[in-house]
């Protein structure tokens, strides 16, 4: 079985920045730079054939090249408790069109469609009931922002979960053209 998602990579200058400004939480499992990525599309668990179809399929995907920037922070959680601290990015519509033109490529390889409302963001670090508050990490970010800067490919990434966190797996780049 492959664990696939479709992702964008932020350049190395913004990676560096995020990596930055990773503290302040106890017990936060801070991303690594190689974590660091806006998902477009989870795929999921897929036999070897599936995976090979949803590689073709996203060759067929055109979309003009991407420019966005950061913009704040914010947190992700469930029964009151937060799970994940994310850095948030805009404009939301331009990766929302993107994310549905991946979405449809997958669909029609046989998969379901997504069925959550798609919030594009980069994950900072996920959390679990151990986790300290993230108020002043939250307040101390908030107005987090970065001048555009340019996508020009999305990628295919197999996930490979680990004991202590994900690693990830470059599978195929796919240039972003009009």
């Amino acid at each position: 079985m492959h664990r696939l998602f479709v992702g964008l990579r932020p350049p190395a200058s913004i990676r560096e920045r995020l990596l930055a400004l990773m503290c302040g939480v106890p017990g936060a499992r801070w991303q690594s730079d190689e974590q660091l990525h806006i998902t477009l599309r989870f795929v999921g668990e897929v036999e070897r054939p599936l995976a090979e179809d949803v590689a073709l399929a996203l060759s067929g995907v055109r979309f003009p090249p991407l420019e966005i920037a950061l913009d704040g922070v914010g947190e992700f959680g469930s029964r009151g408790r937060p799970n994940a601290l994310w850095a948030g990015v805009r404009p939301h519509d331009r990766l929302a069109e993107l994310h549905k033109k991946i979405d449809q490529a997958v669909v029609r390889c046989g998969l379901p469609p997504e069925r959550r409302a798609y919030l594009p963001h980069i994950t900072l670090a996920r959390m679990n009931s151990r986790a300290g508050p993230a108020d002043r990490f939250l307040e101390a970010q908030s107005g987090l922002s970065s001048p555009p800067f340019a996508l020009d490919h999305f990628i295919l990434f197999e996930s490979h979960l680990g004991h202590e966190a994900a690693s990830y797996q470059v599978v195929e780049r796919y240039p972003l053209r009009g």
